[in-house]
């Protein structure tokens, strides 16, 4: 008589212990109160790692003296392969080749751009690129041409690269042609046993994260291929017949074949697995009222995470980091704190501190309880009677009063995460795990309640026993045969009948995320995503999983075989500390006698962030802007900058930017649309040649367009030091020169960068050249660059906003210097010195966000980001990290709370007392609002407006050039945005920016 298959064994494999759990699935239906946990077993970690696997999975079957026949799944999680990024470990990592596909697109940022040097030289075996890649509406921007790729894999097979990545411009919505399957076919054909990974089957919407994720997939292929291969003969070896499968990053699992193929699913499930496991044990697991925080603290770091009311984790934004690599799979939203049971204690200026320093794993050699020397959290809770280790009498020294204020130092480090991870004020129940849990008070400020659930040391393997199956659609979809609802229901269909492939059991499946978001600028496309989870079928072998075990080429002895030993020195690098107080800027003389500031790696790096800083939260990332143009500079073309008052009287100046959706950019990235619509309007009104260039703005991405205009690789003319709006704004029309000299905004023209150009010769205002455009650029693919009508040097000495490329340069130097001088809790006073000081720009607000409102009208992104002051804990935070506060700026409001309604950019910073009662305007447009972030000194973006970050909102005075005239308010004020009621009153009083050009001429060139 056959047994029931009840048991679900879950292991968990750390960089110290591997823990095992069995798991009575029939117990746990009974309201068991250990929820069906019958056997957990802690061993330490082995170099191998199976062999702890395997001596962990033994131990809890002979503890619960189970029947192997019984044991329905062994689920794994594993660091195995993200340990092997991380390493920069090239025992186990492989080149890759990449195949681009796209007719017109991706050939100014290259495949592996933004990896560490020592990551990409590891993994870096080729690019190519061939015709193909799809328009936002998936309609093909060109076809596959097999031609193309022949030639491709002809070069691939020369190198001899075994493992090939196929990208194409959005993949992820191409339903029909399946252009990725259509080369991975051709090259599996024509380059045997080469390992091919689609872009679209590892991750979504983003280019060149997506292709990030599926290269650092491919590189570890075969490692995966070996350590599932170990771990099923873990399995054989333990008499094991049942299913193996491996736990991914969203908290579902994936058979041991599919991990195989897909590693990088796998990189984050640790995390994940002590948090499903935390829920389950405290009985919040699915189905729950609301969301739950999970505080997993260890022996140097407390983690802490959401689980949401359909029992996964709250996943992370749209991109995140590993190993240096920016990739946009799912990963679950963690933020740590320097609290563990190792963390050091000690008395800093006159105040308890605890951690960041740990004793790590030494824990029973240096900590106080176990004679050693050092005292520790773990001491602590020792002496407070919250935890039995050691030998307490070794405290007898601890003063009480020390011991209190370590106590309350730990729980404000605790507090203070739990409330950075809350996505609203509102309190949350707090469960606790891990073998420091111990540290944590029973009472933690905004917990609805706290629980320390049972077996909460191996809460991790626990989240692996009971993990569940998911499908996941994210795709771009057309409401205009449609409709929105509709949409949504055809993810959803399509989210289920990948979750039932993937092994769930069909009636179990619930939808446990819907998302549906409208496309800036794009008529009728929305993106929807949905994730659907239900329970695995564990009666069916998995999809991918034979019933029995198939032997593979290599033999169990190969398998099992030690790998060669790790070369360390392959991590190391040469890098020369950089000095940013030490820089000095190139500037050479032209053969006119007009100096020239050329720009360096380095000039770029700040420009971009004072751009950002400069864009009051609009404009987009300038980040892939400066890899463009890095590149650009490594290619041996230069870009030069000069004064305003170098230009010749007679000068023909052309000036322009992007215009169009961010979704278009995120999948074609940089490309040359801006030089291409350059080139129309050239060829219409007959130039041969330009003077110099001029940016639309300098704040955002559009602050670094002219550089790749004026650069030596295409026009080679000078960039001139201004812009026309200062700042960013949201539409063409809202410049200085349409302020001061209505009508000068035509000709004009912009190009898609396929092949599709328009010339707008004329207008009778300003206003509908950007209507026309942006209904213009909504057919062209949704995205163009913009090339204006050529200005005059007159114009632009008397209407520009000067030296503004100036400012953004020194504005990222000040950001670079506090960061190299620990000096980041100071940085918004470093800004406002470069900008012309305390009577130029102020410190408006210090808090934390703790509310964001969006919608999507028009194209235009609106919203209001809301910020609380901080409270006397959060001041003696920002005191830590400074060692002092005597350097910062008294804010303009104090107290209470901060809204900054946005349209694209801040629009006006409106303060509310703390009791309520009164509201005051403390800076509006068109002076300059910007967020920077504490943590990084850096400008927050609308995209990146989260709750919990600790921000510094600074106010910039605006040029004249918007003040001077009341068109000037008019186009640029807070009437412009439809805030009738409001009246602009001047934050300070405009200081025009230093020259760079002025400053260093004969200083002698960059370091």
């Amino acid at each position: 008589m056959a047994l029931d298959k009840t048991i679900r064994i879950g292991v968990d494999v750390g960089g110290t212990n591997t823990d095992a759990v069995a798991i009575d699935t029939t117990v746990a239906a009974t309201g068991d109160r250990d929820r069906g946990v019958v056997a957990f077993k802690k061993t330490p970690t082995t170099p191998d790692a199976t062999s702890g696997i395997e001596t962990a999975i033994r131990a809890v079957i002979d503890a619960a003296n189970l029947n192997i026949a019984r044991i329905a799944s062994v689920t794994i999680g594993t660091t195995h392969f993200i340990n092997a990024v991380v390493e920069r470990d090239a025992r186990r990592l492989r080149k890759v080749a990449v195949l681009r596909l796209s007719r017109s697109f991706l050939r100014e940022v290259g495949a592996f751009s933004d990896f560490p040097d020592e990551l990409s030289r590891i993994m870096n075996g080729y690019c190519g690129i061939v015709d193909g890649g799809l328009n936002i509406d998936g309609s093909q921007e060109a076809p596959i041409k097999e031609s193309q790729v022949l030639e491709e894999c002809a070069r691939i097979r020369a190198l001899g690269l075994q493992a090939v990545v196929i990208a194409g411009v959005f993949s992820p919505i191409d339903e029909i042609f399946r252009q990725e399957e259509q080369v991975r076919d051709i090259v599996q054909r024509e380059i045997p046993g080469v390992d091919v990974v689609c872009s679209h089957e590892v991750a979504n919407i983003g280019f060149l994260e997506r292709e990030n994720a599926s290269i650092l997939n491919a590189s570890i292929l075969a490692y995966a291929r070996r350590t599932v291969r170990q771990f099923k003969l873990a399995m054989k070896r333990l008499g094991l017949s049942c299913p193996l499968f491996i736990t991914q990053n969203d908290g579902t699992i994936l058979d041991a074949s599919s991990a195989a193929k897909m590693p990088i699913k796998t990189f984050s499930s640790g995390a994940t697995n002590s948090m499903r496991g935390a829920a389950y044990m405290a009985g919040i697991d699915a189905g729950a009222d609301s969301s739950a925080i999970v505080v997993d603290i260890g022996g140097t770091t407390a983690d802490v995470g959401i689980i949401l009311p359909s029992g996964l984790p709250r996943q992370a934004s749209a991109y995140v980091t590993v190993a240096g690599v920016r990739v946009n799979y799912s990963m679950p939203h963690l933020h740590s704190v320097g609290l563990g049971g190792g963390s050091l204690v000690r008395t800093v200026n006159g105040k308890v501190r605890v951690g960041p320093g740990s004793v790590g794993h030494y824990l029973q050699e240096e900590a106080l309880v176990f004679g050693g020397k050092t005292c520790t959290a773990s001491d602590i809770a020792v002496a407070l009677g919250k935890a039995d280790m050691g030998d307490k009498t070794k405290l007898s020294a601890l003063e009480p009063h020390f011991i209190q204020d370590a106590k309350k130092a730990m729980e404000h480090l605790l507090e203070g995460a739990v409330d950075m991870i809350k996505t609203s004020a509102d309190p949350l129940p707090v469960i606790l795990v891990g073998g420091g849990a111990v540290l944590a008070s029973d009472d933690i400020a905004g917990a609805s309640k706290v629980i320390r659930p049972p077996f909460h040391d191996v809460a991790n393997a626990i989240g692996a026993a009971i993990s569940r199956v998911s499908g996941t659609v994210d795709i771009v979809q057309n409401t205009s045969t449609q409709t929105e609802a509709q949409a949504v229901e055809r993810a959803k269909y399509m989210a289920i009948e990948r979750a039932i492939k993937a092994g769930a059991v069909e009636n179990s499946i619930k939808i446990a995320e819907i998302d549906c978001i409208p496309l800036q600028y794009v008529a009728n496309q929305v993106r929807t995503i949905v994730k659907a989870v239900g329970d695995v079928d564990l009666t069916k072998a998995p999809v991918g999983e034979d019933a029995t075990e198939t032997p593979g080429p290599e033999s169990d002895a190969a398998i099992e075989a030690e790998e060669p030993t790790k070369d360390i020195k392959s991590k190391i690098s040469d890098d020369t500390r950089f000095d940013p107080a030490s820089y000095v800027p190139r500037i050479e003389t032209n053969a006119k006698g007009i100096p020239e500031w050329y720009l360096s790696e380095t000039d770029l790096a700040w420009l971009a962030d004072g751009c950002y800083v400069l864009g009051c939260a609009g404009g987009g990332s300038p980040m892939p802007s400066y890899i463009q143009m890095r590149d650009i500079l490594r290619d041996g073309h230069s870009i030069r900058i000069i004064d305003p008052e170098s230009l010749e009287e007679d000068a023909l100046i052309y000036w322009g930017g992007h215009m169009g959706s961010p979704a278009v950019s995120v999948e074609r990235l940089q490309s040359i649309e801006t030089v291409q619509a350059f080139q129309a309007l050239m060829e219409y009104l007959g130039h041969d040649k330009i003077d110099a260039v001029m940016g639309l703005e300098i704040g955002g991405a559009n602050g670094m367009e002219p550089m790749l205009v004026g650069s030596s690789r295409f026009f080679d003319a000078p960039v001139i030091d201004g812009d026309w709006m200062g700042r960013a704004y949201p539409t063409y029309w809202q410049t200085t020169i349409a302020v001061h000299v209505p009508g000068q905004l035509t000709p004009c023209a912009i190009d898609s960068g396929d092949g599709k150009s328009i010339i707008m010769t004329r207008a009778p205002d300003d206003e509908i050249v950007d209507r026309a455009l942006r209904a213009s650029c909504s057919e062209m693919g949704s995205r163009v660059g913009m090339a204006a009508k050529p200005t005059t040097t007159e114009y632009v000495r008397k209407y520009g906003v000067l030296r503004t490329c100036s400012l953004a340069w020194r504005i990222g130097r000040a950001i670079a210097q506090c960061e190299a001088s620990n000096r980041l809790s100071t940085v918004a006073e470093s800004i406002i010195a470069e900008v012309g000081g305390n009577e130029a720009a102020k410190v408006l607000f210090r808090g934390r966000i703790v509310k964001v409102e969006r919608r999507l009208f028009k194209g235009h992104s609106y919203g209001t980001v809301h910020i609380a002051a901080f409270d006397d804990n959060d001041e003696e935070e920002e005191e830590d990290e400074a060692g002092s506060t005597s350097q910062k700026a008294k804010a303009v409001a104090t107290g209470g709370t901060l809204q900054i309604p946005f349209k694209n950019e801040n629009i006006f910073a409106e303060h509310t007392s703390a009791d309520g009662q009164s509201t005051r305007l403390v800076a509006s447009v068109p002076d300059l609002i910007a967020v920077l972030d504490n943590g990084s000194g850096k400008a927050l973006g609308v995209p990146e407006f989260k709750y919990g970050y600790r921000v510094t909102v600074i106010g910039i005075a605006c040029s004249p050039r918007w003040t001077e005239t009341p068109e000037g308010l008019a186009i640029g004020g807070p009437k412009a945005f439809g805030y009738e009621d409001i009246t602009y009153e001047p934050l300070g009083t405009y200081v025009e920016p230093r020259s760079v050009i002025e400053e260093f001429s004969n200083k002698g060139p960059a370091l």
